[in-house]
């Protein structure tokens, strides 16, 4: 199968370029970096790019929660304006099949539970009880303690901040281009991804590249919060595999046309942001991390996968543990090294 990859020379797409050649398919690279330079927003190079691709895996986007409302303009040029413009040249060229890298994001906050409420979803954390190490959400109708849990793909979405909301338009917009084309398209949402080649001291960078970064800097890694939220940190390598199978699946019918299927990617292993620095650097041999209670505005505190949807339909399973990873992870090399 002949896949184009946008964003493949990307920290993700460059791994799920060659783990589709591992796969025996021919991976065609487009990005605005290397060799095979590309925008997605550039219609004619999109439409060049088409020529005898049988599949799309869009991996291209500006990531990272920006500096709020002041660059929203670039994040939706180059998500949705990019993604609008490739779903039109895929129309345009008959490409039928779409995996698309969505994100955990567009949920806003996890799964709560309340004792005496049950389910419950808990409005934005306020800046003042950040400020007073008040970290945890409270239930919306009795402020008690919640129990967090795990998301399906059946919740709600609620983004938070501007790249949740161009995140969100990209699914809108590629279930639209399904319906219109009875096309095939998937959503891998993305839980926390790391592994070899994430960017180094970047804005955009998630936050097991800065704790590694700094540990290399012969730093410690700084925790926000009281470093107990917690996150679903997934290899890049299950990642790709998960891209890889999606692909599969349509060319096999095993995902429907005319519609958008989303599947969550996580590992399974929840840990807390803190536990994740404590163990990157024990990997890396110290130092320890420092808690420091700071916070960013509009962080959700938890956020976790439940990933069985993908593991049930289409037989994706993770293949590189925590421990595992956080041991790689810990001496690999990082892109801008």
């Amino acid at each position: 199968m002949r896949v184009l990859v946008t964003g493949g020379a990307g920290f993700i797409g460059s791994h799920v370029v060659e783990a589709l050649r591992a796969g025996g398919h021919d991976p065609v690279v487009f990005d605005v970096r290397g060799e095979a330079a590309g925008d997605v927003r550039d219609r004619g190079a999109v439409s060049s790019a088409l020529a005898g691709v049988d599949a799309v895996c869009h991996q291209a986007a500006m990531v990272g929660l920006g500096k709020g409302v002041a660059d929203a303009a670039e994040y939706v040029s180059h998500n949705d304006l990019g993604t609008a413009v490739l779903l039109a040249a895929m129309a345009g060229a008959g490409v039928r099949r779409l995996v698309l890298a969505g994100s955990m994001v567009v949920y806003g906050e996890g799964r709560y539970s309340c004792a005496r409420h049950g389910r419950v979803r808990p409005g934005p954390r306020s800046a003042a009880d950040l400020t007073a190490g008040r970290f945890e959400p409270r239930c919306p109708s009795c402020d008690a303690d919640l129990v967090p849990g795990l998301v399906g793909e059946d919740a709600p979405a609620d983004p938070r901040n501007v790249y949740a909301t161009t995140k969100l338009a990209q699914e809108h917009l590629a279930a639209a281009w399904a319906r219109s084309t009875d096309g095939t398209a998937v959503s891998l949402r993305y839980h926390n991804v790391y592994g070899p080649g994430m960017p180094r001291d970047t804005p955009y960078a998630g936050v097991a590249s800065f704790f590694r970064s700094a540990l290399a800097r012969g730093e410690a890694p700084r925790v926000f919060e009281d470093g107990g939220q917690r996150r679903d940190f997934v290899h890049v390598r299950d990642v790709a595999a998960a891209n890889v199978t999606a692909l599969e699946a349509e060319v096999e019918g095993d995902t429907a046309g005319g519609a958008l299927t989303a599947y969550n990617v996580g590992s399974g292993e929840p840990q807390t942001v803190g536990g994740m620095a404590r163990a990157l650097a024990a990997a890396y041999g110290g130092p320890d991390p420092v808690v420091t209670g700071e916070f960013r505005l509009g962080d959700v505190r938890h956020i976790t996968a439940d990933s069985s949807r993908l593991r049930a339909e289409l037989g994706w399973r993770p293949e590189v543990g925590f421990a595992k990873g956080m041991r790689e992870f810990a001496v690999a090399r990082l892109r801008g090294e």
